[in-house]
């Protein structure tokens, strides 16, 4: 019946048009396929190389940065907005402390579980252990330059501590839309949402009108980014693998292969349980509905720039509400790194066993709540989690210029654990949505 409706469509002239989402795809695996014959050619033939470096820098970065800068440049004001009409769409305080206190609960509980998971993983393969003591020194060398820019000073990382939480409130909201400070920009959207609950409902309509019409043309900006989503996909995947250096993957390819193997069991695994339990919604629709958004996330690592279609692919093709939508995601694109944290367990123990580190298990608790608390400080953009991971490192005695070790391989990791990032703030959606009595694409 299918293959006579797609033969009669072809007799009629009128094709089948790919969906974005498959365009996406199809720039993904191109542009790994041809950063990765660059890199091998490159390898094993004189002049090449010379030709892949220009390449790279002149043409793949630059149509990559453009697409990400798109996609950057709306996340403020649709943060702003879609947050600010979120709360006052819930009218209701007490509506909005019930649902706030399930999104917290969730992004704390689920984070937790996902550090577990990885410390019961690098615990059990012990990757560190296998770790040649020349093979340490040669990459602490290679890359302790690049570490240290990433990292800071000496002396290690931003300060975290009760400082964080008092920043949190900002003295200029613009000042702080300006330097990018989501959890600043966040908290005057919170509290403006609830502002305007308080006003008369003439006044406070002239606020929503105004905050729907930029929400209605950052989604117009949106969908003019993703028509070059292909292009830009396959630009920041060729810059990747291209560089990507293979003998340092072969080094550390235990390491990365637990690291994976901990986001695979949590992605598939964890969060099918999750929509199946909380959301009610088949496991296998779920996946299938946010391809787009996962794509996007493991191309641009970052949960801030995938934020704009995450709001879009939740509402569109889940059915999660705009109120509920614009309260959990951008909390969730600042605050709920699930990936990140199982990324930072796994990288504090495989260090600790490099340097011959005994960790009690005493340390190792402290390891699962480090990560939590650091996972919701890490920004939401490439390598965000680098600096933070440095706290966790001297929390529990390992050296921190460890963080050389892995620094080659963090890319492609990265891109990995954004993926469940932005996957678990969706099923956080769509647990709050269905929480609250709201049907969804099943």
């Amino acid at each position: 019946m299918e293959e006579t409706a797609m033969i009669a469509e072809g007799v009629a002239g009128k094709p089948r048009k790919m969906s974005l989402h498959n365009k996406i795809l199809l720039g993904l695996v191109f542009g790994a396929i041809a950063g990765i014959s660059a890199n091998l050619l490159g390898a094993r033939v004189s002049g090449i190389q010379s030709v892949v470096a220009p390449l790279i820098t002149y043409v793949m970065e630059p149509v990559g940065q453009v697409f990400l800068r798109l996609l950057f440049m709306v996340v403020i004001p649709l943060v702003f907005a879609s947050l600010t009409l979120g709360v006052a769409g819930l009218g209701d305080l007490g509506k909005l402390g019930r649902i706030g206190f399930k999104t917290l609960s969730y992004f704390v509980l689920v984070t937790a579980l996902a550090v577990t998971i990885g410390l019961a993983l690098v615990n059990t393969i012990k990757p560190g252990e296998g770790l040649p003591a020349q093979t340490r020194e040669s990459l602490l060398n290679t890359y302790r330059g690049e570490a240290s820019t990433r990292i800071g000073p000496p002396g290690g990382g931003p300060a975290f501590g009760i400082s964080t939480f008092v920043n949190i409130i900002p003295r200029n909201p613009i000042d702080a839309a300006v330097r990018g400070d989501m959890l600043a920009v966040i908290f005057f959207s919170l509290i403006l949402g609830v502002a305007l609950t308080k006003i008369a409902s003439d006044r406070a309509r002239v606020w929503m009108d105004f905050l729907q019409g930029l929400g209605d043309a950052m989604v117009v900006i949106i969908n003019m980014a993703m028509k070059i989503a292909p292009y830009g996909v396959f630009a920041l995947i060729f810059a990747v693998t291209a560089r990507f250096g293979f003998d340092i993957l072969r080094q550390l390819s235990i390491y990365v292969i637990t690291v994976i193997t901990g986001l695979i069991i949590h992605q598939f695994l964890v969060y099918s349980i999750l929509v199946r339990t909380f959301a009610r919604i088949n496991p296998w629709t779920f996946f299938n509905k946010v391809r787009a958004v996962m794509i996007t996330a493991f191309s641009t690592s970052s949960s801030n720039a995938t934020l704009p279609t995450t709001i879009k692919v939740s509402e569109e093709e889940l059915g999660v509400p705009p109120q509920i939508a614009g309260f959990v995601l951008p909390l969730g694109a600042t605050m709920n790194m699930n990936g990140t944290a199982l990324f930072e367990g796994v990288t504090v123990v495989f260090l600790a066993q490099v340097f011959g580190v005994h960790l009690t298990f005493t340390q190792q608790l402290i390891i699962i709540v480090m990560a939590v608390i650091t996972a919701i400080g890490a920004a939401g953009v490439p390598g965000g989690s680098i600096p933070l991971l440095v706290l966790v490192l001297v929390a529990v005695g390992v050296p921190a210029e460890g963080i050389a070790i892995i620094i080659g391989v963090d890319r492609i990791l990265d891109m990995c654990r954004t993926v469940l990032n932005v996957t678990g703030d969706i099923t956080c959606a769509a647990f709050i949505a269905r929480s609250e009595g709201y049907k969804l694409a099943t």
